[in-house]
């Protein structure tokens, strides 16, 4: 299945130590060059940056698309090359965590989920634990309220 990423899935995924879940979930993952920029910029966290200086190779680097559609210009850069990528390839997925974009991408018919969402598939085919996995997570910068970080745990806890 090809799913394209933004940024936050891939950084949070990197910081818990659970990037190596995208390809166990036969997830083979498509990012723009927008992507790459964000998880290599000097601010991204340095774990970050060595995991995305030398890239899996399940992860493939796309050039931007060009931004010829409207209904984008309020996203991040990282969003809207995401977003104009797999309606390009056609994703199967697209993995993004930012409320604006999720609602964008699912109104131009994309089928989305975030990290949770991954985290949560995850848990359902017993490749992690997922409270452990979470807690992990709060100890990062990642924002959601704790009352969707129980409704995780409760939807897709073992």
């Amino acid at each position: 299945m090809i799913a394209v990423a933004d940024a936050s899935p891939l950084c949070y995924l990197v910081l818990i130590g659970e990037i190596d879940l995208l390809p166990k979930l036969s997830l083979r993952v498509a990012v723009p060059q927008a992507v790459i920029a964000e998880l290599l910029h000097e601010d991204a966290p340095e774990l970050v940056r060595a995991w995305a200086s030398n890239l899996p190779a399940w992860i493939s680097i796309e050039q931007n698309p060009l931004l010829a559609a409207t209904g984008l210009e309020k996203l991040h850069a990282g969003e809207q090359a995401a977003i104009l990528l797999a309606e390009s390839i056609k994703a199967d997925l697209i993995l993004l965590d930012e409320k604006a974009a999720r609602r964008v991408a699912a109104d131009r018919g994309l089928r989305v989920t975030g990290l949770l969402g991954v985290l949560g598939e995850a848990a359902t085919r017993g490749l992690i634990e997922l409270a452990p996995v979470i807690d992990r997570l709060r100890m990062t910068s990642f924002r959601a309220s704790p009352a969707l970080l129980k409704a995780t745990l409760d939807r897709f806890g073992r």
